[in-house]
This record gives structure tokens, C-alpha cells and sequence, in this order.
């Protein structure tokens, strides 16, 4: 009787202090007063952590209270998941979040309305899942750099707000595509009369926007499908990145399958872009040029104005040709947007899908600079900072007229430059503790839901602002649901509430009022082509793997390799090999490998400078053009402070992607770049690249000389006898990765480190060629006349190559361990017993594939290793299923067995519609990699393996590899 007391004394202990974030604690102080035994602490961890899990499925959960029955989906090690979205301040996508015992552990595709391809899975999508576990994130509220409690801020600000009479409130937000969010600001704003909300985004998107309400009616970014298209002109849009927040990849590559009608994508660029690097044909040109060269096309078609630039010609009779088949991209100038809009409108492009826009940015930079005046001319007496960093991305003399403000609030995740000099911190939770909505696309809504209870004493901003408006209800959630039950599930088919937080995604019939605009509605007037003074040009971009600079302080991102120049931890000026050549800035190759270069001095024409910006020498960059990648610079964490030192929001002057550089002065000093590739030509080894034009793979098919073998050397006698070969009653598991689909996107990469344990290793370890992930994507440049030898940089072909461990049937790594660590499984996996490994690295040294790691150093608890494996907090984002590698042992793909396990106990239990997957493979947003069990024969990979394009890497070597290739086929004429 006296333990039953003590039991419910202890859970009224956890209620009472779970309000106050502290409820480990409480257990651990009635342990130590020995309050409590030992039983019944194991008994409270464990039901403490399941109703974390059921938070995301049940509503809001307020105390952990035990199950007499514990509910079939909290049995222990079972993975759980739950439809939500990521949401920040520049990246949209519904997802399925993993969580095991109450940790999400990974992200995953959202198939549900996949035709409208809202779900997606690049790298920044993904790695966002370790910012949650991010030990710089803001713990606790703050005034006046002091922590307080919530009650006592509430009290605060509201006062405050109600004092500012004469000077006007306004709330500084991103772009916010949640309708459930905008009622809360509208409600806030309708409270307090003076109040004002702006957008406020790094990058902004004011010119598509504001192209696409002149043109189609409304504001917001054309919505393309490009899975019936034969012919895409891109002029200087980087459309497989991030020119919008569609996901393009996936209806792009429907069309690369080898066929009559394959799709030809020709790319007109500055700067060397991963859209750039899929297209059969790149032509460099500055942007000056492009925009010229678009004006001429324009011109060409609507007024029949003759011109002596041949590329135009060529890009006609390629359009007239295809028509409705074609679609016109462009980047660059308002003009730019309405010139592709109106020539895809005259084509009348299938690629234009009617009356469906992307409604995730709002950007208005008309709006923005008026709330730049009024601050300077001292008009603003509170600012509420949402999800904005502006001191960072605006280059303005800001900081000094924000500090006069009498009330700033900065509802952020990081103590980053804005919020450092604010006076109230009132931080928010990070996506996957939230609960939100969203409307990415016209007609098309989404639900966030939190997986795991909030890690820190943070709170929603939406919460924040119905308490200082003194709503009827305080609770978010309870608001959500409210606000969705009446605006959102009655324009739904049988559709409620829980099934729609089910799904994640849901589709409505509202109507959209659109100005119906025409062609003939809109004036048509021929275009003036630009002077060239022959400027350098300087394009400012975002990076692939940053973005906007949201998540500088996430080391999975960081460590990425860029997809184009390999490059990590930095940011750089790119630079093409002519004009380095007069500037006198060059590249080299030190004695260890490593790459160093020059440093340059950046002066524009409006007077702004940067000194020692690091430049790389790249291949393809257009002459009279250099690129630098925005989203860098940041001092928000300790893992931004490691990286690239150079913030380009610097020279986004007038939120314009495109500056004239005055002078380009050569550094005193050199930078040593970390960077995972140094070399770039094939140096005539046809073997490891096998590319095709599109004709000559077609007649060679017809023919049935493709794939015809000049010898066997399977049927040769070798070491291993008939004991490795294929068993046909059992499991055997193959790869297949199709050159012609991976576009070098890098999602796979990030997949396999979440999935797999794979530490970050720094910079320095980066420089020494150490970097420990167990798959890289090899990036080749190539001459565009197919010559592999012809050492071509002023303009190449890009190809993608995925190499991860073959796992070999005639494996040379396992002959020759000494001590048996790596093996052969019956189910084609080539496997490493991490405990038996003394670290000879003989098996690294024998592998052709150079596919195998060595641990140099315990990457986990090393405060040499200041990342997330190096503190409590970031240790949470590890997978369970898979063992922590020690320093001294070899380490590489496993084809990752423990999923496979996992599909096979499924199957054994019945569980239907389950297929066979890796890490890699599931995340591949365009199918490039698929993997099988070949012994199935209905399966996809025994398909690919009877492709005519297959090929096995080194297949001279006789190792009998598992994974095979597919050939790049290329429609360049």
C-alpha cells in the first residue's frame, strides 16, 4: 500500500513538473531521496515515452499517465509513422516521419496526391530532422538576455503593446503559407489596430509573382508538369533546384527513359547549375547574353523581327517543332518571367497546368523597402521577428534603427544576428513539435502534426499571439482544428478531421478568383535588347544544400558534398578558366591531395566590397560571369561558425540575383578548400562511364549488338568455386542505378547517414581525404562531342556516377582479412563485423571501388568532434537498429541489412504490399537506384537487370559485383 503512494506521489510529481520542462529531473531527485524504487522508475520511463509517441496521433498530450493496456502501437522497437510537414522558412514538403520509441529518426515521401509532387526528399528536406536535436537551439524565453517564464513575458508584452499608440506594430515574417496562420495574424492585427504584417524573405521571389499575376491572374508560381513535354529551353532557371518550391524532378524524368519521344533539355546558363548538369545540351553564356538571346526568340515569334544570333534560329525550329510539346523556363528580370509566360502561353505548353499555382511565397518587394524607410525614419514601435532573419539577409544599414526599437520579439529557433539584439526571446519549437497547416498549391492543404514532445521550453508562435490577443482559446491545436472543421474538410470528399491528419494531405473544391487574363488582354510589345558593356557579371544563387542559410548550423548539410564542385564547408566565388587566367587566380594540388586556391577582393559598382573571397576555378562557367552562393556567413551555432566565412546577401543589393562587378582585385592570401573530389576528367577509362547518343542506342538496339559479351568470365574457374553463387530458394539482393536518371541531387547521401549512424568529421578531417559516408555520387566532366579524352573545361557534359560498396559475389576485400571481419551472406550482401575488425585496412587497400572507411578517430563522445554526436541532445537523432562504430574498424554499405531484415520478417508474417528497399533507394526522388531480390522474378530490378543499357563497373576485374549500372543516354541532336 505504502509503494502504491509513493507510485501515484511520483506521477503527481511528472504532472506537476512536466508544465515546467522538467520532468527527468523530478525522477531523478525521488530516485536519489530514494522515494522511488527501482520498478517503478523503469515502469515511469516507459510510460512516459509512450505517450510522447501517441502526441502525434491523439491531440495535444498534457500528462504522462501509465496504460493499464499499452496500446498494440507502442510495442518497443517498432517504428511508427506519422504524416506531417516540413515547414521553415524557405522549404515546403509533406512527409511520413519515423519515430521509434518516441524519437523521430528519419523522413520519408508522402505518396498521397503525388501527381501535384508536393512530397519531396532532396537533402535539406531530410537533414532537417537533425536541426530538432540541435544542442544551439533556444532553451528557454528571454528578457533583456535573462531567462523568464512565459506567464511573466505575457504580462510584459502585452503591456507594451498596448502602450504603443503614436508608432506601428509590425510583425516580420517569411513567406507563410499556412491559412491558419494567417487568420491568427489577421485576428492579432484587428486587436491592435496599428499593426502591419511583411514578408520578409532571404530570396526573394517578387518578379515571378508579381510575372505570373500580370499574365495568368494570379500571384503566385506557375505550377509545370513536364511529364508530357519533348523539349525544355531553359534560359539561366534552375528548375530542378530551387527556381521554385515545385518538385520538378520527379515529371522530369519521366521522359529521360530511352524512347523516339525521349525529352531533349537544352540549358542556357551563367553559372554551372544542377539543372545545367542533366541537360543534353548547356551553352554558358552571361546573363546579359541569355537575356538578349531570349528577347531575340520573343521577338522572333510574336513579330517575326529577323536576327543574327544563331542559337535563336536553332531554338525556333526546335519549338515550331515540338509547339505544345515545349516549354520555355527563365530566370532573371520581371521581363525575363514575362517573356517565357507569354511564349509558353502562344505554344500553348502541356507542360502549364490550368489554374494551379504554388502559393508558397509571397515575397513583395515594394512592401519590404517601405518598411525599410519607415524604420530608419523611426515609424515602428514594435517588431515581431517570425521565422526572419534581416539583419543576416538584408543588406542595409538595419541593425543600428532596429536597436532604437522600444519592443523586439524574436520568435526564433537560434540566437542568431537579429536576435541577438532583441529584447524579448521568445523561441519556437522546431516543425517536428508543432502543430500548423499549410496551402503549398491552389485547392491542395496539408497538416503538421508534432511526432515527439517538445524537447525544450519553446512555444508556437501562433500560441504566442492568441494569448496577447486574448483569445477564446488559447490552444493552438484545439484553433487548427476549429479553423479547419469550418473553412477547409466541408470543401472536402468524405473527409474529417483525423483522417485528413491521417493522410497528411488533402485536396479541396473551393473556388479561386482568378483576372482572367488573355494574350490579347495583356499588351505585347517588342523587346529592346540590353547593351553589353562587358561587365563581369556576378550571380548570386542559393546553395543546393543550404538554401537560404536556414539550417547553416546543421553539420549533415555542411559536410555535404556540392553537387557540381565537390566542395564542402565553404563558400566561393566560381570562376571560369579564362578570366582566372587573367586575373592571375589559380587552383592547385597540394602534396597530400588536397585542393588550395587564391583569394580574391570583390568590388561592385553601388560601392559594397568583400575581401578574400576564396575562388574555385570551374569548368563550364560562362566567360565575363562568376557565381557565389548565398545562405553562408552565419554566426547562429557552433557549427555555422566553422563554415564559409562569406555571407553574399552582402551584394543582394536591391534583392536583384544579378550584380555588375567594378574590379576584381587578386588576394595576398590562399584558401585551402575541403573537397571530396579534386579530379574531374575520366582520363580515357571508358569503363566506368558508359554514355550513348539517344540515335546510336537506338539503331545498336535494333541491331542486338547492345549488351553482347566478348567474354564470359562467369563461367571461368576461379577461387571461390560454386559456393558464392546465387541461391535460388533463397533471398538475393541486387542494385541497379540508371546514369540516366540520377541527377546528382545528393538525397541519397543524406539518406544513408541518417539511416546508418555516419558521423560528421570536420573540415580538417574533410581536407585529408577522410570523410566517412558510405556513398558518394562521382561527377565527371566530359567533352559535348563525346571524345572522354578531350580535356574540355570551357564547356563540358556533366555525369553522376552513385558509388557505394558493389558487394561483390568474388568480393577481393574479404581474401584478404585477416581476421574474417568482412564476409559473404547468402543473400549477396558483402558484410562487416564491426567488433571483430582490428583495422588492418587490408580490405581497403584490396578494393578496387575505393568504397570502404576507416574510423581514424571515436567520432562520438570527442569534443574534438563538436557535432551532434558529441552531446546528449544530438545523440537522439541515431537509429536504434544500427551499432555506433568504434575508432579502429572498417566501415561501409551494408546495403542496409537491417532493413532488409526487417522486409524479410514482414513477409513472413504476411504483411502484404511490402517491398525490399535501402536508404538510398527509397529517397531517390527520380528512381535512379532500384533494389530487389532477383530471385523474385515479378520484381523491378530483375526488369533492369535484362536492360540492354546494363553494364557492371570494372566488370574486367571479375569481382561479380551486385550492383550494375545503367548506360547515360543522351539526346544531344
Amino acid at each position: 500500500m505504502k509503494d502504491k503512494k509513493i507510485y501515484w506521489k511520483s506521477i503527481q510529481q511528472i504532472k506537476g513538473n512536466q508544465k515546467n520542462h522538467n520532468q527527468n529531473h523530478s525522477i531523478i531527485d525521488l530516485i536519489k531521496n530514494k522515494k522511488i524504487s527501482r520498478r517503478d522508475f523503469l515502469k515511469l520511463m516507459g510510460f512516459s515515452t509512450a505517450a510522447i509517441i501517441l502526441s502525434a496521433c491523439r491531440g495535444k498530450v498534457i500528462y504522462s499517465i501509465p496504460y493499464i493496456d499499452q496500446p498494440k502501437i507502442n510495442n518497443t522497437g517498432q517504428a511508427v509513422y506519422y504524416a506531417s510537414t516540413m515547414l521553415d522558412s524557405f522549404d515546403v514538403s509533406a512527409v511520413l516521419v519515423k519515430t521509434k520509441d518516441g524519437r523521430p529518426i528519419k523522413i520519408k515521401k508522402n505518396k498521397i496526391l503525388n501527381e501535384f509532387n508536393i512530397s519531396k526528399t532532396h537533402p535539406r528536406i531530410q537533414a532537417s530532422l537533425l536541426s530538432l536535436y540541435d544542442n544551439d537551439r533556444i532553451k528557454n524565453p528571454y528578457k533583456n538576455n535573462k531567462i523568464i517564464n512565459w506567464k511573466n513575458l505575457d504580462k510584459y508584452v502585452i503591456k507594451k503593446l498596448n502602450k504603443i499608440k503614436n508608432k506601428k506594430t509590425v510583425i516580420l515574417t517569411s513567406s507563410i503559407p499556412s491559412p491558419t496562420t494567417k487568420n491568427v495574424i489577421n485576428k492579432f492585427i484587428y486587436k491592435f489596430k496599428n499593426t502591419e504584417h511583411v514578408i520578409c524573405d532571404s530570396i526573394s521571389y517578387h518578379k515571378i509573382l508579381n510575372a505570373t499575376k500580370q499574365i495568368f491572374g494570379f500571384r503566385g508560381i506557375p505550377f509545370f508538369d513536364l511529364s508530357k513535354i519533348k523539349l525544355i529551353i531553359s534560359f539561366n532557371a534552375d528548375f530542378l533546384s530551387d527556381w521554385s518550391q515545385q518538385n520538378m524532378m520527379t515529371s522530369y524524368i519521366i521522359n529521360k527513359k530511352p524512347s523516339i519521344n525521349m525529352l531533349q533539355h537544352i540549358q542556357i546558363e551563367g553559372n554551372f547549375t544542377l539543372t545545367g548538369a542533366n541537360a543534353d545540351i548547356r551553352i554558358p553564356l552571361t546573363p546579359s547574353k541569355i537575356k538578349n538571346t531570349l528577347i531575340d526568340l520573343y521577338n522572333l515569334l510574336f513579330f517575326n523581327t529577323k536576327t543574327k544570333n544563331k542559337l535563336v534560329h536553332v531554338i525556333y525550329k526546335k519549338i515550331i517543332q515540338d509547339k505544345n510539346k515545349s516549354v520555355i523556363f527563365a530566370d532573371g528580370d520581371e521581363e525575363m518571367y514575362l517573356m517565357s509566360f507569354l511564349i509558353n502561353k502562344k505554344l500553348k505548353s502541356k507542360a502549364i497546368k490550368d489554374k494551379t499555382y504554388l502559393t508558397c511565397k509571397q515575397s513583395n518587394d515594394k512592401i519590404l523597402k517601405k518598411f525599410i524607410k519607415e524604420l530608419k525614419n523611426n515609424e515602428i514601435g514594435a517588431l515581431l521577428l517570425y521565422n526572419c532573419n534581416p539583419i543576416y539577409s538584408i543588406y542595409h544599414d538595419i541593425k543600428k534603427y532596429i536597436k532604437k526599437i522600444e519592443l523586439k520579439i524574436s520568435f526564433s529557433t537560434k540566437n542568431d544576428e537579429t536576435s541577438k539584439i532583441c529584447n524579448i526571446l521568445a523561441p519556437v519549437p522546431h516543425w517536428l513539435e508543432c502543430w500548423g497547416d499549410t496551402n503549398p498549391i491552389t485547392n491542395i492543404y496539408t497538416l503538421t502534426q508534432p511526432v515527439i514532445e517538445k524537447v525544450f521550453n519553446t512555444r508556437q508562435f501562433e500560441e504566442s499571439l492568441l494569448i496577447w490577443q486574448n483569445a477564446n482559446t488559447h490552444d493552438y491545436y484545439e484553433y487548427l482544428k476549429t479553423f479547419w472543421n469550418k473553412n477547409i474538410i466541408p470543401y472536402s470528399k468524405n473527409m474529417f478531421f483525423n483522417k485528413a491528419l491521417y493522410q497528411g494531405i488533402i485536396k479541396t473544391n473551393k473556388k479561386i478568383i482568378y483576372k482572367n487574363q488573355k494574350i490579347s488582354n495583356y499588351i505585347v510589345n517588342k523587346k529592346k535588347s540590353i547593351k553589353n558593356n562587358k561587365l563581369i557579371e556576378l550571380i548570386l544563387h542559393p546553395s543546393f544544400n543550404l538554401g537560404d542559410g536556414t539550417q547553416s548550423n546543421n553539420p549533415w548539410l555542411q559536410e555535404l558534398p556540392d553537387p557540381i564542385t565537390k566542395i564542402t564547408w565553404d563558400n566561393y566565388l566560381s570562376m571560369s578558366a579564362y578570366d582566372a587566367k587573367k586575373i592571375g587566380v589559380k587552383n592547385w594540388q597540394n602534396i597530400d591531395g588536397s585542393l588550395s586556391g587564391s583569394k580574391i577582393n570583390l568590388h561592385l559598382y553601388n560601392n559594397i566590397n568583400i575581401n578574400n573571397i576564396p575562388v574555385y576555378i570551374q569548368p563550364g562557367q560562362a566567360k565575363g560571369c562568376v557565381s557565389l552562393f548565398l545562405g553562408y556567413g552565419k554566426n547562429d551555432g557552433s557549427v555555422s561558425k566553422q563554415s564559409g566565412e562569406i555571407n553574399g546577401y552582402k551584394l543582394y543589393n536591391n534583392f536583384n540575383n544579378i550584380q555588375f562587378v567594378k574590379n576584381i582585385y587578386l588576394s595576398n592570401s590562399n584558401h585551402d578548400f575541403a573537397c571530396t573530389q579534386s579530379h574531374y576528367n575520366l582520363e580515357g577509362r571508358k569503363d566506368i562511364i558508359q554514355e550513348i547518343e539517344l540515335r546510336k542506342f537506338n539503331n545498336e538496339l535494333n541491331k542486338k549488338i547492345i549488351n553482347k559479351k566478348k567474354h564470359n568470365t562467369e563461367d571461368t574457374v576461379d577461387l571461390w568455386g560454386k559456393k558464392n553463387q546465387e541461391i535460388i530458394n533463397s533471398h538475393h539482393f541486387n542494385m541497379s542505378i540508371d546514369l540516366n536518371s540520377c541527377i546528382g541531387c545528393n538525397a541519397c547521401i543524406i539518406a544513408c547517414q541518417v539511416e546508418n549512424n555516419i558521423p560528421v568529421v570536420g573540415k580538417e578531417e574533410i581536407k585529408k581525404s577522410r570523410d566517412m559516408h558510405w556513398i558518394r555520387i562521382d561527377r565527371y566532366f566530359i567533352s559535348q562531342k563525346n571524345n572522354i579524352n578531350n580535356n574540355s573545361i570551357d564547356n563540358p557534359n556533366v555525369i553522376f556516377q552513385p558509388i557505394m560498396c558493389q558487394h561483390c559475389e568474388h568480393a577481393p576485400c574479404e581474401t584478404v582479412c585477416p581476421v574474417g571481419a568482412t564476409t559473404h551472406s547468402e543473400q549477396g550482401q558483402n558484410m562487416m563485423t564491426y567488433n571483430r575488425c582490428i583495422g588492418t585496412r587490408y580490405c581497403a587497400n584490396n578494393c578496387p571501388y575505393k568504397v570502404r572507411r576507416f574510423n581514424w578517430f571515436k567520432y562520438s563522445n570527442n569534443i574534438k568532434f563538436n557535432f551532434n554526436m558529441n552531446n546528449d541532445i544530438g545523440r537522439m537523432v541515431l537509429n536504434p537498429d544500427v551499432v555506433v562504430r568504434s575508432r579502429g574498424v572498417m566501415e561501409k554499405c551494408s546495403m542496409c541489412i537491417q532493413m532488409t531484415q526487417k522486409t524479410i520478417i514482414n513477409k513472413k508474417k504476411n504483411i502484404k504490399n511490402i517491398k525490399f528497399s535501402t536508404a538510398c533507394s527509397q529517397s531517390c526522388p527520380t528512381n535512379a537506384i532500384i533494389f530487389g531480390d532477383i530471385n523474385d522474378k515479378k520484381s523491378q530490378i530483375c526488369k533492369e537487370k535484362k536492360s540492354a543499357r546494363k553494364y557492371n563497373l570494372l566488370n574486367f576485374l571479375g569481382t561479380k559485383p551486385n550492383v550494375f549500372y545503367q548506360k547515360k543516354i543522351r539526346n544531344s541532336k
